[in-house]
């Protein structure tokens, strides 16, 4: 059940990291943006997204998920374990959104990857 919980949490937050992500690139937010006055057309503009409105859902499922996976297994394997996220974005990053990623970047990404692999032990 632990990592079934993990997986869901690890798949839900790097799916819905990419689809933010995407989706924030399409639609620039700038300063002008986030004056108290302009706020509610920019939120009403960003809620007619489908990809974001479908990022926010995972993001929700994904935290229910941790909240589960917190009520049955300890924290110091539960917050390290889900940072898989960080490996499969990365991932996605590179391959979906053809992003740029520096070595430095997958040095930290195999790293993160090598400490969950200890977790699992």
């Amino acid at each position: 059940m632990n990592w079934l919980m993990v997986a869901i949490i690890v798949g839900c937050t790097a799916l819905g990291d990419l689809l933010q992500s995407f989706e924030m690139k399409r639609h620039v937010v700038t300063v002008e943006d986030l004056r108290p006055g302009r706020l509610p057309g920019m939120l009403a503009r960003l809620a007619q997204r489908k990809f974001l409105l479908l990022a926010v859902f995972l993001m929700a499922i994904s935290f229910f998920a941790f909240i589960k996976l917190l009520s049955i297994a300890d924290l110091s394997f539960a917050v390290p374990v889900t940072a898989a996220s960080v490996v499969i974005e990365t991932i996605l990053a590179r391959l979906v959104l053809r992003e740029s990623v520096t070595r430095w970047r997958w040095a930290g990404a195999i790293f993160v990857a090598a400490g969950v692999a200890l977790l699992a032990m």
